[in-house]
């Protein structure tokens, strides 16, 4: 493997997975529901019911998109436009003041916010192929996901000792605390952090070639594409079956990004400085798994991965959800950290040697739209939980349940390599 090609790669999760941990996890998702809208319970709902309207839109344009990228060739130019736009609108949230008035451009941001990275993962994703040939896809997107974990941790230790500080105490930049300046100077920060570490990739990667047609005819042709594709999905029975089972323990690991910091402040009374801790320890554990079952995954294949990834999720999310002590709690959720990154990268691994590569773009469009497709049933099963049980734990419940129902379906996919 070109070792200069696979960094320049994988500093790309380096720079957006930041961006994922510092908005829509550990940092303005809290911020959110506790300083702007003031209410947990009604905020988390309101927060949580954009997010899924932005399922909507990325359900429904991702396949396109995905698409028309397979017809265009180059698949930089739209990254590169999605990637300045995220970076720009991530650094806009620090209008979002802490006051009531507020609440709707944040949400209006964090929706639009999460549908651009969305498009975005869809067509970075698609690029692994064209950096890896199919014996490596396992080990360079593992690198990829391990690079992504560790960009977030030493993303999250930088706000956390510069902006927001520990305790009582302020940041080092002694950014005061009025108006919550801390907080949106650190979503700043964390835009220019996505938009400088994003570089490398579109200096040193390769890109396809353009083919004779506009981006704007690509589209056009897309739509007709996607349609095509859809009647032609008995063609690929393994690949819908684990498009299928994918989507259910997607959306369990999606809802807990959504609510894991918001559980360790609600259910076990950590403060801000305490998450940003418990963040950082369990990206450092993600990091870690994703590495090490890199190099499992190329030996023993992605399907077998994500199966274990899936079990060690189980019986140490038990755990987690058990427990009532916070050094306990920290430990067990780091535990099965170990597992969060390796099955997100031998799913990606999986669909990259199972589909076609002249129609990898459109693979990963449906794998998107099918992730977001069911979006809305693991965040309404946690709320719904929550309230009939009045407790954030039967929710989490919720999310062990979708990965045992995950795992009994990716069970049955028999992956052969780019079959249909």
């Amino acid at each position: 493997m070109d070792r200069k090609t696979i960094s320049a790669w994988a500093a790309y999760d380096w720079a957006s997975t930041a961006v994922n941990a510092i908005v829509f996890t550990f940092v303005f998702s809290v911020y959110f529901v506790k300083s702007v809208y003031g209410d947990e319970v009604a905020g988390s709902a309101a927060w949580s019911y954009a997010q899924g309207w932005a399922g909507v839109v990325i359900a429904v344009c991702s396949p396109i998109l995905g698409a028309a990228i397979d017809r265009y060739g180059p698949h930089k130019p739209v990254l590169k436009f999605l990637t300045v736009a995220g970076a720009a609108l991530t650094a806009g949230l620090y209008f979002v003041e802490p006051q009531a008035s507020s609440v709707v451009m944040a949400l209006v941001l964090g929706a639009v916010l999460t549908i651009i990275f969305e498009f975005i993962q869809n067509i970075y994703n698609s690029t692994l192929g064209l950096v890896a040939k199919p014996a490596d896809m396992g080990r360079v997107s593992g690198i990829g996901w391990g690079f992504g974990y560790f960009g977030s941790i030493v993303c999250l230790v930088i706000v956390l000792l510069l902006f927001i500080g520990l305790g009582n105490k302020g940041g080092l930049l002694g950014i005061t605390k009025d108006g919550a300046q801390h907080v949106r100077m650190a979503m700043v920060f964390t835009g220019l952090w996505f938009a400088v570490f994003a570089i490398p990739y579109f200096a040193y990667c390769p890109d396809a070639p353009r083919e004779s047609i506009t981006f704007r005819q690509s589209v056009i042709a897309a739509i007709g594409d996607c349609k095509a594709m859809v009647r032609e999905a008995r063609a690929y029975p393994e690949i819908l079956k684990f498009l299928a089972a994918s989507a259910v323990y997607r959306d369990a690991l999606a809802t807990l990004f959504a609510v894991g910091g918001l559980y360790a402040a609600g259910t076990l009374h950590m403060g801000f400085s305490e998450v940003m801790i418990f963040a950082i320890a369990m990206n450092v554990a993600s990091g870690v798994g994703a590495l090490a079952f890199s190099f499992l995954d190329h030996r023993i294949g992605a399907k077998v991965t994500v199966m274990v990834s899936l079990v060690g999720l189980v019986l140490f999310g038990t755990g987690v959800l058990l427990t009532s002590d916070k050094t306990m709690f920290i430990a067990l959720a780091c535990a099965m950290g170990l597992f969060i990154g390796p099955v997100q990268a031998s799913s990606r691994t999986m669909l990259a040697q199972m589909a076609p590569p002249e129609k990898l773009g459109s693979f990963f469009g449906i794998y998107s739209m099918t992730g977001k497709a069911v979006s809305f049933v693991g965040p309404f099963a946690f709320a719904a939980l929550t309230s009939a049980f009045d407790s954030q734990r039967a929710g989490i419940a919720s999310i062990l349940a979708f990965w045992i129902i995950g795992l009994m379906m990716v069970y049955f996919v028999k992956p052969n390599t780019r079959s249909a």
